[in-house]
C-alpha cells in the first residue's frame, strides 16, 4: 500500500485531497498546525476507509517546522510516494499596507518550505524510481497580483523546471493552478467573498479528480476547470502593463473588502 503525505491537509484543498486518497486505499501522513483538527481527522479517515493515517503537527513558517516535514519524507524505512504541498495563506491589503514580518512569512511558506520538502521527496523517489509531487499553485501565478501571485508563479516555474529535469527518473512533478475554491482560506485571510460570482467558484473535491487525473497523464501543470483554462489562454495575449491594471482593479473588486 502507498503513501501520501499532505501539508494542509485538514480544509479546503488539502481535505479533498486526504478524502479522495484515503478512498482510494492510500495511507496518509497529514500535516498541519492544528493537532486536534489532524487527530480528528485521521480517526474520521481510518474509521471510514481502513487507511492508517499518521499525524504530523507543523509550522511551515518555522524551521522546526520545516524540517520536521522533511525529515519524514527522507525516512527510506517509510517512503512517501506521493506529496502534495497544498499549505498555504493570502495576506489581506496591498503592497506596502501588509507587515514585512507577513509578506516574509508567506515566502517561506509557499517557497522555501515547497523547494525543501520537494526536494527531500524528490530526493528518495528518483532513488526508488517512481513517486510523484503535486504542489499547490494558483492561477494567480500568471497574473501580476502582489507577493501572493508572485509566490505561486515561482512555485509554478520551480517545479516545472524540476520536472523537467526528472524526466526519466519515474518522479511525477505537477503545479497545480486552481482559481477561487470553496475553502476557508479566504475566511482565515479576512476577506470578503459575496463579491465573487458565482460561476468563479471550484468544487474542492471535483478539483483533486481533475488534479491526479493530470498527474496519471504526466502533466506538468494542471488548471483543472475549462472555465479557467480559458481565462489563463486569454491572459496570454493581453499586454503585461494592461493586465497589470486589470488585475489590480480586479482584485480590489474580487479581493479583500
Amino acid at each position: 500500500m502507498t503513501t501520501a503525505l499532505i501539508t494542509g491537509s485538514t480544509a479546503g484543498i488539502g481535505a479533498a485531497f486526504g478524502r479522495r486518497l484515503a478512498a482510494d486505499g492510500h495511507n496518509l501522513v497529514l500535516v498541519a498546525r492544528d493537532v486536534d483538527r489532524l487527530r480528528e481527522q485521521a480517526t474520521e479517515l481510518h474509521d471510514r476507509h481502513g487507511i492508517e493515517a499518521e499525524v504530523l503537527a507543523a509550522d511551515l513558517a518555522t524551521e522546526e517546522g520545516i524540517s520536521a516535514v522533511e525529515a519524514r519524507l527522507a525516512d527510506r524505512k517509510h517512503p512517501v510516494d506521493l506529496l502534495v504541498n497544498n499549505a498555504g495563506f493570502g495576506n489581506k491589503g496591498r503592497y506596502l499596507d501588509v507587515p514585512m514580518a507577513d509578506e516574509l512569512r508567506m515566502l517561506k511558506v509557499h517557497c522555501e518550505a515547497v523547494l525543501r520538502l520537494t526536494s527531500a521527496a524528490a530526493d528518495a523517489m528518483r532513488e526508488r524510481g517512481r513517486g510523484g509531487v503535486v504542489n499547490v499553485a494558483s492561477t494567480a501565478a500568471f497574473v501580476p497580483r502582489g507577493t501572493y501571485g508572485a509566490s505561486k508563479a515561482w512555485v509554478v516555474q520551480f517545479t516545472q523546471g524540476a520536472a523537467n529535469d526528472l524526466a526519466g527518473a519515474g518522479v511525477r512533478l505537477m503545479a497545480l493552478c486552481p482559481g477561487f475554491v470553496r475553502t476557508e482560506f479566504h475566511e482565515r485571510a479576512g476577506m470578503g467573498t459575496d463579491n465573487i460570482p458565482k460561476w468563479m467558484w471550484l468544487d474542492a473535491d471535483k478539483l483533486v479528480s481533475a488534479a491526479l487525473a493530470d498527474l496519471e497523464r504526466g502533466k506538468s501543470l494542471s488548471i483543472p476547470d475549462p472555465r479557467y483554462k480559458a481565462m489563463m489562454g486569454a491572459v496570454k495575449f493581453v499586454p503585461r502593463g494592461l493586465l497589470g491594471g486589470v488585475t489590480s482593479r480586479t482584485g480590489r473588486k474580487y479581493g479583500p473588502q
